[in-house]
């Protein structure tokens, strides 16, 4: 399931800040509609009973042609009157909630009109009033053509007059015996959809997922810069310091990352200087060595003495080179990448080695002139001197240029790939310098790389020999001139 969330903070943020804000705007509708529905009848039902009431209690004191005029003229939606239906039945609800409504209704009749006048209730969800006989209908007895079949429940009585809600049917007798009938019904226009509430709710809802996102924004955007700014630090100890302001748990953080990248730049820097020292130093004693091996009468002795001299010297060369890689103290600048490696094929045929160039990068590529040729060169001497000669190819995309060095050599063990990069690893198990290097040329080339951003990998190719994959990601700006 953890598959179908979004991957980023600032997405899940608004999904569980939305989610619980419809969850809630739907219980509350939910909640609000279930009491509107419950208060419009109640409401409805109490006005009905007090106007049932006082009909009652005005035609009680009429003669019966009276009452005929005064019936006429009141009776009108939501409440009909009736004075020519004939007596209804008390019958026992199946439905408990239509029993419990009867039984509340006549409840608050007798307690307007006392026991003077006796009353039957009945309650039905449709135009049908159950009578005394087999289809009776209310609207039958007040004259020909006057049911549900003719024109709708209650022709005349006018528009919105239907059966929404529960219909109470309510009989009372007068003093003298008459019976008046009425019919209560909730008009459509209570029941209708609360369509301001509905317009009310769907502002809010636009209001406040607006707020959400700008404020789950607002609270993700620190973390973006730092997670940027610790990227950054791979490539650029020396990079500018994070903004300190903002909220204290974010300035917390910043405080913490600077402090952080300052002692990570000062021990870096300390162990590059002690390092390129004694690497330095070590120069003046070799020398010293060399010309004392020159006295050596016998020639065997002095022939081993030379070598492990040379070793030792381009042990030094190695690491002070593995040093320079390491500092960023060359400026960065627009690179004419083919031109670098024209150049480094120019080298290698000096040195009788076969070096192809295929593919171009037209595009200007920013980075440190002298650090890339360093890296790439330590990576077309190897493939010189493993496969006897090297295929460069360059791939320039929009994102990352790539450059891949292949050679025709025996390749190296997978388990052995990334070993390879290891400092002072070399694969051969002979110390011989003559073949197997110092174990630097790799682990410079892939520190350079990372120092721009991007990688050093080794691949075995399928026909044989070995590739060397540099992946060097380009700017936004380096994007835009190559456009």
């Amino acid at each position: 399931m953890t598959r179908w969330l979004p991957r980023s903070l600032y997405s899940r943020l608004v999904l569980v800040l939305l989610g619980g804000l419809v969850i809630a705007q739907v219980a509350s509708l939910a909640v609000y509609w279930q009491d509107r529905g419950e208060f419009m009848q109640r409401a409805m039902g109490m006005r009905s009973v007090q106007r049932i009431a006082d009909i009652t209690r005005l035609l009680d004191g009429m003669t019966p042609a009276e009452r005929s005029r005064v019936a006429a003229v009141i009776s009108s939606p939501p409440l009909r009157v009736s004075l020519e239906l004939p007596a209804l039945q008390p019958i026992a609800e199946r439905d408990p909630g239509h029993a419990q409504q009867a039984a509340a209704y006549t409840a608050a009749l007798t307690r307007q009109l006392g026991n003077a006048y006796p009353v039957v209730v009945q309650v039905s969800d449709g135009p049908v009033v159950r009578g005394p006989g087999p289809g009776y209908v209310m609207g039958m007895a007040m004259g020909p053509g006057r049911g549900p079949g003719a024109g709708g429940p209650y022709p005349g009585m006018g528009p919105g007059y239907g059966a929404m809600g529960p219909a109470f049917v309510v009989q009372a007798r007068l003093t003298d015996g008459s019976l008046v009938t009425f019919d209560a019904r909730q008009p459509a226009d209570t029941a209708s959809g609360p369509y301001r509430l509905l317009l009310s709710l769907a502002i809010l809802t636009i209001a406040v997922i607006g707020l959400t996102l700008l404020a789950a924004r607002w609270v993700t955007r620190p973390l973006k810069t730092l997670a940027s700014a610790a990227e950054r630090l791979g490539e650029d100890l020396d990079q500018p310091p994070l903004d300190e302001s903002g909220p204290l748990e974010v300035s917390r953080a910043a405080r913490a990352f600077n402090q952080m990248q300052q002692r990570l730049a000062k021990f870096i820097h300390d162990r590059t200087r002690i390092f390129a020292a004694m690497s330095h130093d070590l120069k003046t004693p070799i020398t010293r060595l060399r010309l004392r091996a020159e006295l050596l009468n016998d020639a065997a002795m002095r022939e081993k003495f030379e070598q492990d001299l040379v070793e030792m010297e381009q042990m030094v060369k190695a690491a002070l080179d593995f040093m320079r890689g390491l500092e960023h103290t060359e400026p960065v600048q627009p690179l004419d990448v083919m031109a670098l490696l024209h150049t480094l094929q120019e080298q290698s045929g000096e040195v009788h080695g076969d070096v192809r160039i295929e593919g171009a990068a037209p595009a200007p590529y920013s980075g440190r002139l002298q650090a890339l040729k360093r890296c790439l060169g330590n990576l077309v001497d190897n493939a010189l001197k493993y496969g006897g000669s090297a295929t460069i190819r360059v791939e320039d995309q929009p994102h990352e240029l790539r450059i891949r060095i292949c050679d025709r050599g025996p390749g190296i063990p997978e388990g052995q790939l990334e070993l390879a990069f290891d400092p002072f690893y070399r694969l051969e198990a002979s110390r011989s310098r003559s073949t197997g290097g110092t174990g630097l040329g790799l682990t410079i080339a892939r520190s350079i790389a990372r120092a721009h951003g991007g990688d050093v990998t080794l691949h075995n190719l399928p026909s044989g020999g070995l590739e060397a994959l540099v992946t060097l990601p380009r700017d936004a700006r380096q994007r835009e001139s190559k456009e």
